[in-house]
């Protein structure tokens, strides 16, 4: 049985988009996927499953959420180990005092990374950014919502992915190595 985490896009923010945790560990558990456990209310899932690949995963989740709960929303599943990798090629880690001003940006496929750099461009010092083998990292040294290159991010540049902060990605790997200890 592999362990995954599902991480929805842009759920919960705002009055768009609501979805209780409690509906949709339930839904999730409807569809097969055991050990379900969300991780606060930003649409962040850690599951276990034997069928199917991560990019199946997503559409079948996302799918089931449109029809059931009448939202559509993108979602990208990636397994345990893939997590592991995202954490340990962070080279901006250790740069960042604040893990909240640290994004990590996920993608299915490592190959959607590459248009990600149009984000380069809106990176002003202090602020790093870097492409990894799986994911994106951008340090917004003087905050999230003072950076242009965050908002690039999170916006029509980074439509292929979704961001979690870096206190978010440890608290996800936190809860998988519980489930899988």
């Amino acid at each position: 049985m592999t362990t995954y985490v599902a991480l929805l896009r842009g759920i919960n923010v705002g009055k768009a988009k609501r979805i209780a945790m409690a509906d949709l560990r339930a839904l999730l558990e409807d569809l097969g996927y055991t050990d379900v456990a969300t991780l606060l209310n930003s649409g962040n899932v850690v599951f276990r499953s034997t069928k199917k690949t991560p990019a199946k995963i997503a559409t079948e989740m996302s799918a089931a959420i449109a029809a059931q709960l009448k939202i559509d929303v993108p979602i990208i599943v990636r397994s345990a180990k893939d997590l592991a990798t995202i954490i340990g090629d962070n080279a901006l880690a250790d740069a960042a005092a604040d893990p909240s001003r640290l994004l990590v940006a996920f993608v299915q496929e490592a190959e959607a990374l590459p248009a990600l750099s149009a984000i380069a461009p809106h990176v002003v010092p202090p602020e790093q950014f870097l492409l990894g083998r799986e994911a994106a990292y951008l340090h917004c040294a003087r905050g999230i919502l003072e950076s242009k290159a965050g908002e690039a991010l999170v916006g029509k540049a980074g439509k292929a992915a979704t961001t979690r902060n870096w206190a978010t990605v440890l608290k996800l790997q936190a809860l998988v190595e519980k489930m899988d200890g």
